[in-house]
């Protein structure tokens, strides 16, 4: 059957409208409910939460490709480039690749896209790499660009993309019709469809040696910023990443054809999915605020230091709790240190208490949304 480019109607996608309108009219109510969320949010308090979502998608989006960074090297090169206070870390270049390209993302969702866009994403993700044969270009090899798993002796092919050589037309084509189908376009898309058919288009061009997903789902990302006309702030490759599997599983479903109907379901409801944890996230950053300022001045340096650990978890929450081995852990202190400190943290209300002896678990004092 071969692979959706070497079909007669690449690139012509087809898919029926008819079930996705349902889902882009959700999209729209979410993104005015979030939007409205947004506006009784302060300056500062929309600073820091936009450090941490951008923070969290670019830890996401690389997690997605086994890819794992620091989080504070991430958050300290976002601030610097967003003017905001920070450390003098030296950030290395994993990091600092990734925080440029969200923020370039952040700051250009507007602008249309061109080779350029692509191939400055392209060189600010890999530009530590000495692996790779072209940076900041696309691939020119004349071996076949391959999905592969397994073993070297009994690998398996999930997706192979087009030639080399036809990368410069692959991707003139597919720039054209990402500006084509923009807000304000000639042809302009359904805001989740035409996302979703970005990302599936051109991951199957693969048009880079390696970096097609995370560049893949940036596009995503820039055309659902410019189909609201703002940055969305959206935790989609969060949302990917804790179900990672069904996502390179509809990948390979969707790549044999150019009917994506299927494709394209899945890919919104993880939108309105993504859509659903950012107005949690937002609801438990503006929570944990509240909780801290009440605090102020009232703990210790370890208890500051383990509600700290507590809350980078964000609204998944510690797995299982903490417990008293956990917060030895975390602050290096005693047993009977870590009992005290945590009686005295349930007393101010910072943590809530569940189980008995060494069953019992400490949680954030923070309430679920509809609680």
């Amino acid at each position: 059957m071969g692979w959706n480019w070497q079909q007669p109607d690449w690139p012509g996608f087809r898919y029926d409208m008819a079930v996705l309108e349902p889902l882009e009219k959700r999209f729209l109510l979410r993104s005015g409910e979030l939007i409205g969320a947004f506006k009784h949010v302060s300056q500062d308090d929309r600073d820091m939460f936009k450090i941490e979502m951008i923070s969290d998608e670019a830890l996401k989006t690389s997690e997605i490709e086994g890819e794992i960074l620091n989080r504070d090297n991430v958050q300290s090169s976002l601030r610097r480039q967003f003017g905001l206070a920070g450390d003098k870390r030296q950030v290395p270049p994993a990091e600092q690749g990734i925080a440029r390209m969200m923020v370039n993302l952040y700051e250009t969702f507007a602008a249309p896209l061109t080779h350029q866009t692509t191939f400055a994403w392209h060189d600010m993700i890999m530009s530590e790499r000495n692996d790779i044969h072209v940076i900041g270009g696309y691939r020119t090899h004349t071996e076949p660009m391959q999905v592969v798993s397994g073993s070297i002796h009994d690998p398996k092919v999930h997706f192979e993309a087009p030639p080399s050589q036809s990368m410069p037309v692959e991707m003139d084509t597919f720039a054209a019709w990402f500006n084509r189908t923009a807000p304000g376009g000639s042809h302009p898309m359904p805001y989740l469809t035409r996302a979703g058919m970005a990302h599936l288009y051109f991951v199957s061009i693969h048009p880079f040696e390696d970096g097609n997903g995370r560049i893949g789902r940036a596009l995503a990302e820039k055309s659902l910023a410019q189909s609201l006309g703002q940055p969305t702030l959206i935790a989609l490759a969060f949302t990917i990443e804790r179900a990672r599997k069904a996502y390179y599983d509809m990948l390979e479903r969707s790549n044999k054809n150019n009917e994506i109907t299927a494709w394209l379901t899945y890919f919104a409801e993880t939108v309105l999915e993504a859509q659903a944890n950012t107005l949690r996230r937002l609801e438990f950053y503006l929570a944990k605020a509240r909780l801290y300022d009440t605090l102020r001045g009232e703990l210790n340096e370890r208890q500051e230091k383990a509600l700290a650990r507590m809350a980078r978890e964000g609204i998944d929450g510690f797995e299982g709790g903490l417990s008293a081995e956990n917060y030895v852990s975390i602050t290096k202190t005693t047993r009977a240190t870590a009992t005290r400190d945590l009686r005295d943290l349930v007393k101010k209300g910072a943590l809530l208490r569940t189980g008995q002896l060494k069953h019992t678990r400490y949680h954030l004092n923070i309430p679920e949304r509809g609680r």
